[in-house]
């Protein structure tokens, strides 16, 4: 018998580095008795963190998915959980895991409040429209504030967060919480990690005022979801039910019109189980999320899928995995219909059919096999060959394209070399491997140099991806220092018309095309191509070949070999010969156009550009700003929090590389720095050439395509 939807919940928990995400995903495999015993972070021995890298460092780098269950008035409800990381360089990884959830837990440090990357995940989750409930973590903490964190929650997000608890006490006096629904107070027990470690207990006299002014506002928040509450409340509060105030909250949560707030200390086992009630109560089943829409491939219409067993079937591959014993895995969210282990699938992208073999369900890096999945559950998939991430599969008579997922570029680079010759063919396939993983993570070899040049979204991405080399795949390699990807593009528009004649004995080649070669329009990346040929000057079929030459082109632009950003083109005339014109001479063609019209049009070198959050002592505020102002940074913003300074800039990639360490040593390691990617802009002229120089200018000759 098909299980019912409603008893399940698909959620993540996000946050900023060091919010406690994976010591709250513990505690929570605990109290739901998947665990038997509690895998503490620090200890190297957390569940979720089943990476070696992970253990060492004390972060999340992967994300780890498990299902767990949980009793809740009387009823069993299955809640598939993903760790996300928290560090900014593994952003990927949040955002493909929010593409296939259906709510979240947004974990803040109740010191550290809205933190940097905070803001980041929330933006992902906003993107997605994936309906949060937030935990605020490390009460126990001195400074910890759980009304301030609402405020900023409120302020800085955008949020409209509603407190559903109030702690009791804070710092090395939170004794419990009280739930201001049903007006009762939690007392846990200090340290104790029974599964029932609380004693409920009535509201205290001191706080009767506090909880009926909150439960007053957390009542007013949600009344436009419900007249009846509403006419109620100016009764008198008492006449409300429970259960009325938790179904219009679930409503309110599900429209992502508030967002319920709860509070806890999870290294200390408080809160976890008032936290796995709320994810219960406020976060979606598959079925609240309702129908999924997708294209279909063969006529270009919308087509719409329910989250029901007895549809065809169809999911998206969020997640390539390479596992040592059972080969590549791949992570399906099914959004419809049931898919049987041995059967065979549709990958749109590729048009091909492929075999499931084995069909898994995950509980971090362990597999338990099943039988089949249904929609609305994640499982992981072996068999397939040809499957990335951000693909949909589904039934073959049924096609349909789900929206895929999308990932920012890479921004910093680094030359690779295997130590010994042997090795060579090993390294070739470990970056394989790493590349399918890891979307952001790219390789290529540079043309002038002959070097593998490995690229990712930050030091620590880079640093992940060599310690992984040389411990899974057993891989020694050389490395140069990390390199900034810049980028090329073109500020004016010039008019060209070239010309390509060969002519080597037999049948030639020519080509012949006039165009313009221009800046995109606003929004637009890559190629942007506009054909207004009139007349058949040039026949129809030649008009790819064009586009295709000026799209390869564009990986190499005309002043340092750096990849061109985006760029319009306006095939406006032309000519052919009946016999000598081909594609392929088109195509080269197009090639040298570009090289030729772009040296005219203008073009400038663009770095990228990093937001930069540091957190600092009042006293160290001047040093750092000094500092910031070397690096070409420009700040953006100065704040206080507490005995704090929290400066914000705006400063070049190029000049942040071994940051860390710097701050640390003018701040006698006293301040702290988040970095992630914000832009690029156009580097100036005597920056641009030193690039140039170094790249050794770009020499083509004209048989360079040959």
């Amino acid at each position: 018998m098909a299980r019912d939807l409603k008893y399940t919940r698909n959620i993540g928990i996000m946050a900023h580095i060091d919010a406690g995400k994976t010591t709250t995903s513990e505690r929570i495999l605990y109290y739901t008795g998947k665990n038997y015993k509690i895998g503490e972070v620090h200890e190297g021995a957390a569940t979720m963190d089943w990476m070696v890298q992970e253990q060492e460092r004390g972060i999340t780098i992967t994300s780890a998915a498990t299902t767990a269950f949980w009793n809740y008035n009387k009823e069993q409800y299955q809640v598939n959980l993903i760790d996300t990381p928290g560090h900014v360089d593994f952003t990927v990884e949040v955002e493909r895991s929010l593409r296939v959830l259906d709510g979240t837990v947004a974990t803040f440090c109740a010191v550290g409040r809205v933190q940097p990357q905070s803001e980041t995940v929330w933006r992902q989750a906003d993107k997605y429209r994936v309906p949060k409930l937030a935990y605020v973590n490390k009460m126990d903490r001195v400074g910890a504030d759980f009304l301030a964190v609402i405020d900023e929650m409120n302020s800085k997000l955008g949020a409209h967060a509603i407190p559903i608890v109030l702690p009791i006490g804070a710092e090395d006096k939170f004794e419990g919480i009280i739930d201001l629904i049903s007006r009762k107070a939690y007392y846990y027990e200090q340290e104790s990690k029974d599964l029932i470690n609380y004693v409920i207990k009535e509201v205290p006299r001191a706080m009767e005022a506090e909880v009926d002014e909150w439960r007053g506002r957390m009542i007013e928040s949600i009344a436009e979801y419900n007249d009846s509450i509403l006419e109620k409340f100016f009764e008198g509060p008492d006449s409300i039910t429970e259960d009325e105030i938790i179904d219009t909250l679930r409503k309110a949560t599900i429209d992502m019109a508030v967002v319920p707030t709860c509070c806890g200390s999870s290294f200390k086992n408080k809160g976890i189980q008032y936290l796995l009630d709320s994810i219960v109560r406020y976060l979606p089943s598959p079925l609240d999320i309702g129908d999924v829409k997708g294209i279909n491939p063969d006529t270009d219409k919308e087509v719409i899928r329910r989250a029901n067993i007895k549809e065809p079937f169809c999911g998206l591959v969020f997640k390539i995995a390479t596992d040592p014993f059972v080969g590549r895995l791949a992570f399906i969210r099914a959004y419809s219909g049931k898919l049987d282990a041995g059967s065979y699938v549709l990958n749109t992208r590729s048009g091909k059919k492929e075999r499931v073999a084995r069909l898994y369900q995950m509980h971090s890096n362990k597999q338990n096999s099943i039988d089949f999945v249904e929609a609305g559950d994640i499982c992981a998939a072996v068999g397939f060959k040809e499957l990335r991430t951000g693909d949909t599969v589904c039934e073959e008579t049924h096609p349909i394209v789900l929206e895929s997922i999308t990932f920012p570029d890479p921004v910093i680079g680094l030359a690779v070399e295997p130590k010994t010759q042997k090795d060579l063919d090993k390294l070739g396939l470990a970056l394989s491997k790493l590349s399918e993983e890891d979307p952001t993570f790219t390789v290529k070899s540079d043309h002038d140099t002959g070097q593998t040049i490995i690229s990712g979204m930050g030091e620590l991405h880079l640093e992940i991806i060599v310690d992984r080399l040389r411990r899974e795949f057993n891989v020694e390699i050389n490395q140069g220092a990390p390199q900034v990807n810049y980028k090329e593009a073109i500020r004016s528009s010039v008019q060209h018309r070239e010309v390509f004649k060969k002519q080597t004995g037999g049948r030639g080649k020519f080509a012949d095309i006039i165009v313009e070669i221009g800046p995109a329009d606003e929004g637009v990346t890559g190629l942007q191509f506009v054909d207004q040929v009139k007349g058949g000057n040039i026949p129809r079929e030649f008009i790819p070949s064009v586009e295709k030459g000026f799209k390869a082109a564009l990986s190499n632009g005309v002043l340092a070999g750096y990849e061109v950003t985006s760029l319009k083109v306006i095939l406006k005339d032309g000519s052919f010969h009946p016999v000598d014109s081909d594609g392929l001479s088109f195509e080269i063609c197009a090639r040298y156009a570009f090289r030729k019209a772009c040296p005219k049009a203008n073009p400038v070198i663009q770095e990228p550009i990093m937001s930069l959050e540091v957190v600092t002592p009042e006293d160290y505020v001047g040093d750092v700003i000094g500092d910031l102002n070397k690096r070409r940074g420009q700040i953006t913003n100065m704040d206080s929090k507490g005995n704090a300074r929290i400066v914000k800039a705006k400063v070049p990639l190029s000049e942040q590389f071994g940051y860390v360490t710097v701050l640390r040593t003018l701040t006698s390691g006293r301040a702290t720095s988040t970095m992630e990617f914000s832009h690029y802009t156009e580097l100036p002229p005597n920056l641009a050439k030193e690039v140039i120089e170094r790249a050794g200018g770009k020499k083509f000759s004209d048989d360079s395509d040959e």
